[in-house]
């Protein structure tokens, strides 16, 4: 009966054999890779944010709501920028600190 529905005739899978196994280096490196690239464009973000609270703070004209907004905006960006470096700074310090390289 196998025959019939074509049990019997299908080759068994086999596992590739090709390739290496991840290491946990590369693990490592890659994490680090999209860590560098997550805080590069976010302190270009909170740059662009400190320059258009900039533009707004001069376009204004003294209205004191769209100063008030401006320096919002403003302040923003400077406290985005410094969670980022701060978080930066911390990641930096965990990878020293797993890799035992922070006291060597």
């Amino acid at each position: 009966m196998p025959v019939l529905v074509l049990a019997g005739t299908l080759p068994t899978p086999t596992p590739p054999t090709t390739g290496s196994a991840i290491t946990l280096l590369e693990i490592e490196e890659l994490i680090r890779r999209i860590a560098q690239f997550l805080i590069i464009v976010s302190v270009i973000l909170a740059v662009i944010f400190i320059i258009w609270g900039g533009v707004m703070y001069m376009a204004a004209r003294g209205d004191d709501e769209k100063v008030k907004s401006a320096q919002s905006t403003i302040w923003n960006g400077v406290i985005g920028a410094a969670v980022v470096l701060g978080v930066g700074v911390i990641l930096q310090t965990l990878a020293g600190l797993i890799t035992r390289s922070f006291f060597a």
